[in-house]
């Protein structure tokens, strides 16, 4: 039986799975044959904070007055703030944060962004997720390309992986792309349908470019799949977990690294922290969300003896204003921080100055370090692959890791 496209397509048991898998048809990577990692494969974990999260209110400054001034309602107090040092402090939602950058685990870097920046969420996340200029519009992700340069010659390429239902532009490169998925079970169930085991088996290549395509992703999703699950069975996660949807995330994550599952990126969001309106709220509780599951990775991490293996980086795609609004709120701004947590990192605590609130670009914070110094060092010293191949461009690299 041969099965055109438009049948393909068409399908109904297609159409029905869709949510599972048709989303998962993203050049999935067989695993199979390839080697298990040797101890101390380097993993990266990305959390992207979906919306725009506040950086003033995240990492406080919390002997400037300024910040006090402008911010008369959602200003955190210095009493309240977590002391970092005696002019930083976090949000008091970031407790476990707070551990992490005391017992060395953690480093904060100030005023990320980008040169003319853009205040839409869906642009300057595609700026941040395919590391463009910002008057360039480019079709592949950061860590797509890293796969790409790292895998050209690869038979099977390295897996980067994404813990959600689509694959971020982030994860797509031009001949290779990550894998999207939530769970490890649900993805094998779904895969294991006689229907799509049945469509795999009866394609004969050649017919129609595109169905060809449509077909060699479905056969190399179930096949990754097989192994995916096989890895989530080696090494179970037994750690308590909070009960969210970030933290079940990591959990996972946590049980593919236990497993040595062959796989250097995995791509988590959190969010949205659009907090135009009754920013205080929302903020804590995406907060709290990103603390309490980080947290527990860090603690399980440690327990199985891969803190040392891991690097979590979180990012946004912008900060807010320094301003507040008149919705007890704050509204799209520029520059932002990140946090760099693991047992590797070769600095850290508060890697630069604080935002200079003295110094401001029609009341938006100046950048003063380009988020693609930050990719080029987490590429060329941590996933030791050369960056400048995948960034298009030489960025002067930075020295936390």
């Amino acid at each position: 039986m041969l099965i055109k496209r438009r049948h393909f397509l068409k399908s109904g048991s297609l159409a029905a799975a869709g949510t599972l898998l048709v989303p998962k048809f993203l050049k999935a990577l067989d695993l199979e044959g390839m080697a298990n990692p040797l101890a101390g494969n380097r993993v990266l974990v990305v959390i992207q904070l979906s919306g725009g999260n506040d950086g003033l209110n995240t990492v406080i400054p919390v002997r400037n007055d300024i910040y006090y001034q402008q911010r008369p309602r959602i200003a955190v107090k210095n009493t309240d703030a977590l002391q970092l040092t005696d002019e930083a402090g976090l949000h008091p939602s970031l407790k476990g944060f707070w551990e992490l950058y005391n017992s060395g685990d953690m480093a904060i870097l100030n005023n990320v962004g980008y040169p003319n920046p853009d205040r839409s969420h869906f642009r300057s996340m595609d700026i941040w997720q395919t590391a463009s200029p910002a008057k360039e519009y480019w079709e592949t992700g950061w860590l797509g390309r890293y796969l790409d340069a790292t895998c050209a010659d690869c038979a099977k390429p390295t897996q980067v992986v994404e813990l959600d239902d689509v694959l971020s532009l982030a994860l797509k490169g031009e001949h290779h792309k990550g894998l999207a998925f939530q769970d490890p079970t649900r993805l094998y169930n779904t895969s294991s349908s006689p229907f799509f085991k049945k469509l795999a088996q009866d394609h004969h290549d050649g017919e129609e470019p595109l169905a060809d395509y449509l077909y060699k992703t479905m056969a190399d999703t179930l096949q990754s799949a097989d192994t995916i699950f096989a890895a989530s069975k080696q090494h179970k996660s037994t750690y308590t977990y909070p009960n969210t949807g970030l933290a079940k995330n990591l959990q996972t994550i946590s049980t593919l690294v236990n497993s040595d599952l062959n796989t250097s990126v995995y791509y988590v969001s959190l969010g949205s922290f659009d907090t135009h309106i009754n920013q205080e709220a929302q903020q804590t509780r995406l907060l709290t969300e990103l603390n309490d599951a980080v947290l527990a990775f860090v603690n399980d991490l440690k327990a199985n003896n891969k803190f040392n293996d891991v690097l979590v980086v979180t990012f946004s795609e912008f900060g807010r204003r320094v301003t507040q609004n008149a919705s007890g709120g704050t509204d799209h701004g520029t520059a932002n921080n990140m946090f760099l947590i693991g047992g590797g990192l070769k600095k850290k605590g508060l890697l630069n100055e604080m935002p200079n609130l003295t110094d401001l670009d029609n009341g938006d914070l100046k950048f003063r370090v380009d988020f693609r110094q930050v990719y080029a060092t987490i590429l060329n010293n941590w996933l030791q692959t050369p960056a400048e191949r995948i960034l298009k461009e030489n960025y002067a690299m930075l020295d936390f890791v």
